[in-house]
């Protein structure tokens, strides 16, 4: 499987975390279609079909993750 690399994993989970912070102040279909769209790229650079597992998968993949932490990519 192709990995994404570590700086776009970043950058889509710094995205989703601003949109969910947005969405929470706005409420507003365009920010909601924007994290469903972030929200799908992370699933797809990650291998996942969740989100969970997704941010789970790319902070495992992160500069400084505990490798041997694979707990919430197993549950």
């Amino acid at each position: 499987m192709l990995m994404a690399h570590p700086v776009v994993l970043k950058n889509l989970i710094a995205q989703y975390e601003a949109l969910c912070v947005l969405h929470a102040e706005e409420g507003s279909e365009t920010v909601r279609q924007r994290m469903d769209d972030v929200a799908y790229t992370l699933c797809v650079s990650t291998g996942t079909r969740d989100l969970d597992t997704a941010l789970a998968a790319a902070r495992q993949q992160l500069p400084g993750a505990r490798p041997e932490d694979d707990s919430l990519l197993t549950a």
